[in-house]
């Protein structure tokens, strides 16, 4: 039970300058977390989006929490791109890492697998490649004169992800998400939110044991019923498709954002229960 703590704490033991890695809607999102982040308040984070994000990164950008960011999209649905990514990418005011989704995932396995650096062909041709002085074109050494892409491996400082439930043991069952496993094998520490504890030793299920990280890889778990509202998580609730649509008209202007932010941060707890 030592991994176990309150919201605010889980928030509280990830720094301000930290690599963060999170996941794409709606594989668990830990949007509970993201508010007390906000609250506390949280600076200079470096977001690593696995492979994109969606309101998360868009509020925490307009909330003055992130530095840098490294994502194949922020996009709020149907409602279009991140609002407050938008204005900062106009702005100059966050670093953006322009990447694509196989990049951050090749990144990420290179990192869950202790190596420096991985390959991919796929981003030969593309324009990122000019813009990303990190990403290297070298000779395959198995075939000189064939040109293939290496990219630094990501090790984020803390994984962030909200999940179905953990045990009393510390081991967090995540459902099908393989997304979630290599973020917190590649990270230095994992931060992860659920919805339920039960008193079943998760790992002692044959059925439901490979879709669980053991607390070797878990630092910090906090109860947090609802945790990915207003996004969903699959198998217990869907996205709250009505209040994406009103965080994106409001986030278009900075003053309909500082008002939205004002109120989630005020409200969002009783929402969450609902």
């Amino acid at each position: 039970m030592d991994s176990f703590c309150d919201l605010a704490a889980l928030a509280a033991a990830i720094p301000d300058g930290a690599t963060v890695a999170v996941p794409s809607a709606p594989f668990g999102v830990a949007m509970a977390a993201t508010r007390e982040l906000v609250r506390r308040p949280a600076r200079g984070l470096r977001l690593v989006c696995v492979p994109t994000s969606s309101i998360q990164a868009d509020a925490l950008i307009g909330a003055g929490c992130v530095a840098a960011i490294e994502t194949s999209a922020v996009s709020i649905g149907e409602y279009g791109t991140g609002p407050r990514f938008a204005a900062a990418a106009r702005e100059g005011s966050v670093r953006i890492l322009d990447a694509t989704c196989p990049a951050i995932h090749a990144a990420i396995q290179a990192g869950m697998k202790g190596l420096p650096f991985i390959p991919l062909r796929g981003l030969l041709g593309s324009d990122l490649v000019a813009h990303r002085p990190d990403w290297k074109v070298i000779d395959n050494p198995f075939a000189p004169g064939d040109p293939v892409v290496v990219l630094p491996a990501l090790r984020p400082d803390v994984a962030l992800f909200h999940a179905p439930r953990a045990d009393r043991h510390g081991n967090v069952f995540i459902g099908r998400s393989r997304d979630l496993v290599n973020m917190a094998q590649a990270a230095r520490a994992t931060a992860v939110t659920v919805e339920e504890v039960v008193d079943d030793d998760l790992l002692q299920d044959p059925e439901r044991a490979g879709a669980v990280i053991p607390a070797l890889y878990v630092e910090r778990i906090a109860l947090a019923p609802r945790g990915a509202w207003p996004l969903g998580l699959p198998g217990r609730y869907a996205p709250d498709d009505a209040a994406l649509g009103r965080y994106a008209q409001a986030a278009r202007t900075r003053e309909g954002f500082a008002s939205w932010l004002a109120a989630w941060l005020a409200a969002a707890p009783a929402a969450e229960r609902t």
